[in-house]
């Protein structure tokens, strides 16, 4: 049986675009039932839109404290009958009360290889800037499973891609995106068939 995937989204939902292809082709035993975003001129709106996938706008301002956010997110979530959350580009923090029910089926991209350059304040262009920065020849996406801190959960996937003929951050950016897009929808697809064994923070991949 297929898992049911929620994506979170803020900006273009690229991300959330692959893995909804992914799984319309049959690649991946999942089906993306719906894309939540904050952010109402978010870019995903219309790649969800275009894929016949339902959204739901939720921005945080909108609710008092945590507790009324949490409980309108649970009120989605039960409502699509989520297996899997997949945040993919969601730039707001999740409450713990969600991480913690969600615990091992809450996924997250980082764009660099985790555990360096990751943490607060560390999302997009301002990783692949401190990666230029930095002088790595490699770099490359993190899919890792969510927990209570930023991008500290056990890592999932890691996929080194070389970027020492890379002229600037953007180019950095440019060619790390590209195996996002591959990466993620394997994760998640490896997760829903239950092919991660959690060992304290390893997660091994068990042999198909």
């Amino acid at each position: 049986m297929k898992k049911r995937v929620a994506a979170f989204c803020s900006h273009g939902g690229s991300n959330f675009a692959s893995i909804a292809d992914a799984a319309a082709r049959g690649e991946i035993p999942v089906e993306v039932v719906v894309m939540v975003h904050n952010n109402a001129r978010a870019g995903a709106k219309e790649k969800a839109k275009a894929r016949g996938i339902p959204t739901e706008w939720v921005p945080r301002k909108r609710f008092a404290t945590d507790e009324e956010y949490a409980a309108h997110l649970f009120a989605i979530l039960e409502r699509y009958t989520v297996d899997i959350v997949a945040l993919a580009g969601f730039m707001q923090r999740i409450p713990e009360e969600v991480v913690r029910r969600y615990a091992g089926r809450m996924t997250n991209i980082h764009p660099a290889l985790l555990p360096f350059f990751g943490g607060k304040g560390f999302y997009g262009m301002r990783v692949h800037t401190a990666v230029f920065e930095a002088g790595m020849k490699v770099s490359g996406p993190t899919v890792h499973l969510v927990d209570e801190q930023y991008d500290h959960g056990p890592i999932l996937l890691q996929r080194a891609v070389a970027i020492d003929d890379c002229r600037n951050p953007e180019e950095i950016a440019a060619r790390v995106l590209k195996e996002e897009h591959r990466i993620y929808p394997e994760a998640v697809g490896l997760l829903a068939q239950g092919r991660f064994q959690l060992e304290g923070r390893r997660a091994a991949l068990i042999p198909s």
